[in-house]
């Protein structure tokens, strides 16, 4: 007789707890359950435990052990809820948990309003989502629930978003997703189901206390084996709690091993496209999201070196520090320098990345610690300031805040960086073991992008329609470029592309000299 398997349902969660005052003012909490918890082996087991020997999900010929190590306990089975999203990467992780002989049952969480979708944009992105998710689960007859988390999730993570946008800085909302919801909002809804962990598709690992007597120890968030994919920047900011809870089976697989695995599991999404955008934004451009829920509202756009009128902008909120695309301005490269939060100006300049204007200090507020707190001044530390591989060594000095009560961190760094965007996400790594994040305030070294004094007397102005037409912008003069510099603006392309959501090709632009125009002209008038 064939063994019924349930239907997809949805989970109310009428029984959640009032959720969590807004951060960064409150820390996160997330009310688990106490259960005991089973110990996970951080390397790859030699052999499979007993209870694996005879599993036929484990087919040697998809399946090395070593794809296992991050998934996979000493002992027998774990009852594991996984989280997916529809994509590879989670389906992935679905695949080789059940493989590894785990009782999984997966799970889609649904934060929109469908009427955002059916009132503003053309489609809605999470159908195809959870329809590539059924498929998935329908392969190897997992179970999958649909929670519903629409309100928590524009409660504690949308409305502070827009906050911190209005107030001019640039928040993460991937880090706040992670914390606020996967692993916050979701695991209250399910504490009542008594799973010994939860997973996701993220490319982080996480060392568990590997023996009985060691369960009090704390667990450790470490780097991936693909340094590229690697999202532990994303999760630096959990509780050591919520730590304790988490299996990242893609830990030890490079992103290439994981697309072949789709293809060996023959997973109906093995060949989808992997989303660019912010977290559950999914085919919606960030700026339709911005404007949609913050509005626009005109601003002009001043050079900061001379206070020339350049032109105009839809609202402060689109720009952040480096940002170069959205200014439609000629005779660029252009970069946002500074904003003028009061008066909705925009300051812009051609000379972004002039060596005088880098930074390699600055303070950092609203600390997490997965072991406590680290002694008072701290050397020999690698800093992550935005997600990529990429470090810098770093020292910290703490310090009180303005109140007295909350530690800041002076970050010193060994190089300097031109992108420091307040509201952004800075953790710290000792080797490959993440030990914390905090926020990076609005002050870091007391130093702005200087701004001449007509810029800033422009910037006052009640009535800026006296200012007339914007001035013709002049083409600016070929000045040689070290390589240094030239490497710094490519790493900085590529942030604002990959923060947009754009393709290196969508974004390239012809080798063209800068003074290729005064050039035509002058060689129009020879033949004139």
């Amino acid at each position: 007789m064939q063994r019924l398997r349930p239907m997809s349902s949805s989970l109310p969660l009428s029984h959640l707890k009032p959720l969590f005052s807004l951060f960064p003012h409150k820390q996160i909490t997330t009310l688990l359950r106490p259960l005991p918890l089973r110990p996970i082996s951080a390397s790859a087991p030699q052999i499979l435990p007993p209870s694996l020997e005879n599993n036929s999900n484990v087919n040697n010929n998809v399946i090395d052990l070593h794809h296992l190590s991050c998934c996979m306990p000493n002992n027998k089975g774990l009852k594991v809820a996984v989280l997916v999203s529809g994509g590879v990467d989670s389906s992935v992780a679905l695949r080789l948990l059940h493989a590894a002989g785990h009782s999984c049952t997966a799970f889609y969480l649904k934060i929109w309003f469908q009427e955002d979708f059916e009132n503003f944009w053309s489609e809605c992105p999470w159908e195809d989502d959870l329809k590539y998710a059924r498929a998935v689960c329908d392969q190897v007859d997992v179970p999958l629930e649909v929670v519903h988390l629409t309100d928590e999730y524009w409660k504690n993570v949308v409305s502070y978003i827009i906050e911190e946008y209005r107030c001019g800085r640039t928040p993460n909302p991937d880090v706040l997703c992670n914390t606020r919801i996967k692993f916050g909002a979701f695991i209250d809804a399910i504490s009542s189901m008594e799973f010994d962990y939860v997973a996701s598709g993220h490319y982080a690992n996480v060392v568990h206390p590997n023996a009985a007597d060691q369960m009090d120890k704390p667990s450790v968030l470490e780097l991936s084996k693909d340094m590229v994919k690697d999202q532990t920047y994303f999760l630096s900011h959990l509780s050591q709690a919520q730590l304790k809870r988490l299996i990242f089976p893609l830990g030890s697989i490079p992103k290439d091993e994981v697309r072949k695995l789709a293809a060996k599991f023959d997973l109906p999404n093995k060949d989808r496209k992997d989303s660019q955008g912010i977290c559950f934004l999914g085919k919606i451009k960030f700026s339709d999201f911005v404007a949609r829920h913050i509005g626009e509202m005109e601003g002009i756009i001043l050079e900061a070196e001379s206070g020339d009128f350049l032109g105009k902008h839809r609202g402060f909120w689109f720009y952040t520090s480096g940002q170069r695309q959205g200014l439609r301005l000629p005779g660029g490269p252009w970069y946002v320098v500074e904003k003028d939060v009061k008066n909705n100006v925009v300051f812009v300049s051609r000379n972004y990345y002039s060596f005088d204007k880098k930074r390699r200090l600055f303070r950092v507020g609203s600390l997490k610690w997965f072991a406590g707190l680290p002694s008072k001044e701290i050397g020999q530390l690698q800093c992550k300031v935005r997600h990529g591989p990429g470090f810098y060594n770093c020292s910290l000095t703490f310090e009180h805040g303005k109140d007295g009560h909350e530690d800041i961190v002076v970050v010193h760094l060994s190089e300097d960086d031109q992108g420091l965007a307040a509201g952004q996400f800075a953790a710290f790594y000792q080797g490959r073991k993440c030990t914390g994040s905090g926020v990076i305030l609005e002050s870091w070294d007391d130093q702005g992008f200087p701004v001449c004094e007509k810029a800033l007397e422009i910037a006052r102005m009640e009535d800026k329609s006296k200012l007339g037409k914007p001035v013709k912008i002049k083409v600016k003069p070929d000045i040689p470029v070290k390589e240094s510099d030239h490497k710094e603006v490519e790493i900085n392309r590529g942030l604002v592309n990959a923060k947009n959501g754009a393709s290196k090709e969508e974004t390239s632009e012809p080798s063209i000299p800068m003074n290729w125009l005064q050039k035509l002209k002058e060689r129009w008038q020879q033949l004139l």
